[in-house]
């Protein structure tokens, strides 16, 4: 029998819970399964920050999609920026 390769998850974005939606939508539309981990006083305030973190709410998705989702992920962060 072949072993399943062991999946750890990494966060692959951090911001406000309206950007960690639109990064989770854009890669879950590329067909890579993410899921938004939020920090507990973000719940309550959706527009908080976390000192020297960008934000609250992070993405996370499997490493073994890391390599897929970088360009994604990268292109956001580029677009946010302007």
């Amino acid at each position: 029998m072949q072993q399943e390769p062991e999946i750890n998850p990494v966060v692959v974005f951090t911001g406000t819970v309206w950007q960690a939606g639109m990064v989770k939508s854009m890669l879950e539309d590329a067909g890579i399964e993410a899921f938004v981990l939020e920090h507990a006083r973000a719940t309550y305030d959706p527009g908080w920050n976390l000192p020297g973190e960008g934000g609250s709410v992070r993405v996370m998705i499997s490493d073994l999609d890391l390599e897929e989702a970088r360009p994604i992920v990268e292109e956001y962060v580029k677009n946010i920026g302007n």
